[in-house]
C-alpha cells in the first residue's frame, strides 16, 4: 500500500473552529433561543387549563397537559372558514399586487412616455402615507360602491402596493436591456419580451413579492375589520379576536388561536425559506 493510498483511506481530521467561528455560533444560537422562546411560551401556555395559564408564580411547562384550550377553540369559533376566506382573500391579493406590480414596474422601467417622473413621484408617495390613514377614505369609497361585507371589499383595496411597484421597478432596471433588444431585432413585440424574457428572470423578485404579499394579507387585521360585520366572511385575525371578545381574555385559548393563526405563515417560510432570501438579494431589501 503506497502512502498515498493510506492517506485517502485516513478519516479526514476536523478542522478546530476559530475563536470567530465559535462567537458567530454561540450569538447565532443566542439570537435563535430569542426568537423562539415567544412560540414555545405560546405552545406551552395553550396547552395548561386556564387556571393555571394565570397562576403564579409564572411555569413554563404545565403541570398538566391538556388540549382544552385548543378545543374550545374549535368549538367556539368557525375556524375552518375563516381559514378558507383568509386564504382566499391573501391568495387573490397576491395575484393582483404581483401582477399589476410587475406591469407598473416594467413600464416604469423600460418605457419612456411624458409624465412619467411626475407619475412615478405619485406613486413613491404610497410609501409615506400610513395605510390607516387611508382607512375612513377607503371604506366611505367601498361603502360607495356596495362592497361592505363582500370579497371584493377585503381584497381590492389591498392591492396597490407602492412598496412592490417600486421593488420590481429597480429589479428591471438591473436587466440587461441587450436581452430585450435581441428580442426586438428577431421580431419580438413588448408584451412577447415582457412574458418570455423579462418574467422569466423575474422570477426571484416575483417569489419575494408574492410571499411578502401573502404574508401581510393574512396579518392584515385592520381593513378586514373594517370592512367586514358578517362572522361567515371573517379572516383568521378577526375570528379569533372576535371569540377572545366574546369570552374574556383566556390566555391559554388566545395562545392557541394565536398559533392556529400563524402556522400557515410558518409553513411558507419552512418550504420558501430560500426564495425569500434570494429574493431580498435581489431585490435590493438588504439595504440597498
Amino acid at each position: 500500500m503506497t502512502i498515498a493510498t493510506a492517506r485517502e483511506k485516513r478519516p479526514a481530521e476536523r478542522r478546530k473552529w476559530t475563536p470567530a467561528q465559535i462567537v458567530l455560533t454561540a450569538l447565532g444560537a443566542a439570537v435563535s433561543a430569542v426568537w423562539t422562546a415567544p412560540l414555545l411560551w405560546a405552545l406551552f401556555t395553550s396547552l395548561k387549563s386556564e387556571t393555571e395559564a394565570v397562576a403564579l408564580p409564572v411555569r413554563w411547562l404545565p403541570k398538566e397537559w391538556t388540549a382544552q384550550a385548543w378545543t374550545a377553540v374549535f368549538e367556539s369559533g368557525n375556524l375552518p372558514n375563516w381559514f378558507v376566506n383568509s386564504f382566499v382573500v391573501s391568495v387573490c391579493v397576491t395575484f393582483v399586487v404581483v401582477l399589476v406590480s410587475a406591469l407598473a414596474g416594467y413600464g416604469f422601467a423600460r418605457t419612456e412616455f411624458r409624465g412619467k417622473s411626475a407619475l412615478l413621484g405619485l406613486v413613491m408617495t404610497g410609501l409615506m402615507v400610513s395605510p390607516a390613514v387611508l382607512g375612513v377614505p377607503l371604506f366611505t369609497t367601498v361603502q360607495a360602491m356596495g362592497m361592505v361585507d363582500t370579497y371584493w371589499g377585503m381584497i381590492l383595496p389591498q392591492c396597490a402596493p407602492a412598496a412592490m411597484v417600486y421593488i420590481l421597478y429597480k429589479f428591471f432596471q438591473s436587466i440587461p436591456r441587450e436581452l430585450e433588444e435581441a428580442a426586438f431585432i428577431d421580431g419580438a413585440g413588448r408584451w412577447r419580451v415582457f412574458f418570455t424574457i423579462v418574467l422569466p428572470l423575474s422570477r426571484p423578485s416575483l417569489s419575494a413579492v408574492a410571499i411578502f404579499t401573502f404574508i401581510a394579507s393574512w396579518n392584515n387585521f385592520l381593513w378586514p375589520y373594517m370592512v367586514t360585520n358578517n362572522p361567515d366572511l371573517m379572516t383568521m385575525p378577526n375570528g379569533i379576536a372576535t371569540v377572545m371578545n366574546s369570552y374574556g381574555i383566556q390566555w391559554a385559548q388566545l395562545m392557541a388561536g394565536g398559533l392556529m393563526a400563524g402556522l400557515p405563515l410558518v409553513i411558507v417560510f419552512v418550504f420558501f425559506q430560500r426564495q425569500i432570501v434570494s429574493g431580498v438579494a435581489h431585490t435590493g431589501l438588504a439595504g440597498q
